[in-house]
């Protein structure tokens, strides 16, 4: 059950992410999510989804909290900001 939540939570992520233009690869094993931009294909980040004491959240790749799994809109806009400044 743990592992669907947290492919359910990457998706939303996902189409979140992909509305921005970003692209986005699922990754199966462990699940997450592998981003990129079509202007600098060099530039990737991964970013998965994280039971913690106070309910679901995405991380980014080096564990930071990136924002609740119940907000997806939200955590793709930090992300979309990520890749902006690195363009």
């Amino acid at each position: 059950m743990r592992e669907h939540t947290r492919t359910y939570f990457l998706g939303r992520l996902a189409d979140e992410l992909e509305a921005r233009g970003l692209e986005v690869t699922l990754r199966s094993d462990p699940p997450a999510l592998k981003v990129s931009s079509a202007e600098s294909a060099m530039l990737t980040e991964t970013v998965d989804c994280v039971p913690l004491s106070d309910g679901w959240f995405y991380r980014w790749s080096w564990g930071e909290v990136l924002g609740l799994a119940d907000d997806p809109e939200g955590a793709a806009q930090r992300i979309a900001r990520l890749f902006q400044f690195r363009v």
